[in-house]
């Protein structure tokens, strides 16, 4: 079997992606990211809904800039423990009938995490008429191997307890090549971590806050409570894409490809994207060299939706990450693309002084 030895990089996209924490249960992806961040940071705090804001201060007179990315990932929630000990569910965050079933979870008790696994009715015993169809959610739920109800609750299990995907962090043969669960949105989680980083030492006209907001899957709710804390005069939303090159899916349908750069999103379903923005972030690209592509989601939105019409509204912005299979047990990115990413939103921050600023609201 292939095996590569973690770097420090690695070390820290395995601890963000391990960490379980669906929409309202967002603590332990926080503590990692907390650990993480702080010796970054001049100043660590959080929100009322738990958000994460660490902060790094390079011209205290200068703009306030957001980076954002959010701690929460899609999963279940228990809502009911029938007599023989099945678990009833209910999702949290968007989730496809066809990539659940037969998957292993975790759910997480007072007593420590239980091993489940989603099912149904067996196809065998369905009418071929019905075994054409796919499995609604409603007709699943998680066995756990508990002979009843009171012995799932002896175990600790109790309704409102999360249920995250259970999945190993797995650096592939081709090593660029990361697979995980909750690549969505740990990864924007890195990207604020790097970013605060990669200032470290730097000159930067500003003072830069690197937030792990909580329940965007729900509504990107930490995204409007964090900005209206913070009151930023630039953001960007650090997310994850739509990677358009696997088998049977068009240009026209989604044509980023994993490894060419991070995605500049025009438009998605909560935000049409700051031009004025849009423009320095390509600017800097072409000048620096840095691989980028253009993406437009017709569907779907990230934190940006919510920062950007916060206060008096907020240029921003949505830079994400080529991902397959998202909202799944497993996804898969590229390296390098999470890099670029870090490396061009570290450069426009540097320039992104109170002319700047200035210049860019008003274009």
């Amino acid at each position: 079997m292939f095996v590569t030895k973690l770097d420090e990089t690695l070390t820290m996209l395995k601890a963000l992606t391990d960490a379980k924490g669906i929409p309202g249960n967002e603590r332990e992806p926080r503590e990692v990211m907390k650990q993480y961040i702080s010796p970054f940071a001049d100043n660590v705090s959080t929100d009322g809904l738990g958000s994460l804001i660490a902060e790094k201060v390079g011209d205290e007179t200068g703009p306030k800039i957001m980076v954002a990315g959010h701690l929460d990932e899609v999963g279940f929630m228990v809502t009911q423990i029938d007599d023989r000990g099945f678990i009833r569910f209910q999702t949290v965050g968007g989730w496809w009938s066809q990539v659940m079933l037969a998957q292993r979870v975790t759910i997480v008790t007072n007593k420590g995490d239980i091993t489940g696994v989603i099912g149904s009715k067996p196809p065998h015993i369905l009418s071929p008429e019905v075994r054409k169809k796919a499995v609604d959610i409603k007709d699943m739920f998680i066995d756990i191997g508990a002979s009843s109800r009171e012995e799932a609750l002896e175990w600790g299990v109790k309704p409102g307890d999360q249920v995250v995907p259970y999945f190993e962090f797995t650096v592939m043969n081709n090593e660029k090549m990361l697979l995980a669960k909750a690549w969505d949105n740990r990864i924007g989680c890195a990207i604020a971590i790097d970013v605060l980083k990669h200032l470290k030492g730097e000159h930067h006209p500003n003072i830069v806050y690197g937030v792990g907001t909580v329940q965007e899957e729900v509504g990107l709710r930490g995204a409007k409570t964090s900005a209206n804390m913070i009151k930023p005069d630039i953001a960007f939303g650090v997310d994850v894409g739509i990677a358009g090159d696997t088998p049977g899916v068009s240009d026209k349908e989604a044509s980023s490809k994993m490894g060419h750069g991070p995605q500049i999103i025009l438009y998605d379903a909560s935000m049409v994207s700051h031009k004025g923005l849009r423009d320095l972030v390509t600017d800097v690209a072409d000048e620096l060299s840095i691989p980028y592509q253009f993406d437009a989601i017709a569907g779907g939105g990230t934190d940006s939706g919510a920062i950007h019409i916060s206060a008096n509204g907020v240029p921003a912005l949505s830079i994400t990450i080529a991902t397959r299979y998202i909202h799944s047990h497993a996804a898969m990115l590229h390296r390098d693309d999470y890099e670029n990413a870090v490396k061009l939103i570290t450069e426009v921050i540097k320039r992104l002084d109170r002319q700047t600023v200035q210049q860019i609201t008003f274009s």
